[in-house]
This record gives C-alpha cells, structure tokens and sequence, in this order.
C-alpha cells in the first residue's frame, strides 16, 4: 500500500491532501497517482503529485508512530 500526496492549488491558496493508493510496485502507484491528478483536473483546483511513498499503517498515528518521530 502507498500513500500520494498532492498539492491543490486555487487562485494564491495552496493546501495539501493525501490518498491511499492500492498498488504492488512504487512505479505502479505513481503511475496511479498521476492518473488520479490528471483526472481530478477538471475544476478550477489545480492537482499537482507532490511525492509517493509507501505505507504500512496509513492515516493512523498510533504508539508506534510516535516512537518514530521521538
């Protein structure tokens, strides 16, 4: 499992989003996300593929994520 990360753009304000991307490679889910991007395009909000990464326990911040950023 992967985490994308985008950035939105509308107008000067910029933010960033996250989405869980089911993939079995790294090459295959940044391929997905920028798919994702392109599609999500079609508004006035500008999607832009900040990074990918993977993800063991996405989205959840637990014991064990705080010991890795102590």
């Amino acid at each position: 499992m992967y985490m994308a990360e985008f950035k939105l753009r509308f107008g000067s304000r910029k933010w960033y989003v996250r989405r869980i991307v089911e993939a079995d490679s790294y090459e295959k889910a940044v391929e997905i996300a920028r798919k994702y991007a392109e599609a999500m395009n079609r508004g006035e909000v500008v999607w832009e593929l900040a990074d990918v990464y993977e993800a063991n326990r996405p989205l959840i911040i637990g014991e064990e994520e705080l010991k890795k950023l102590r």
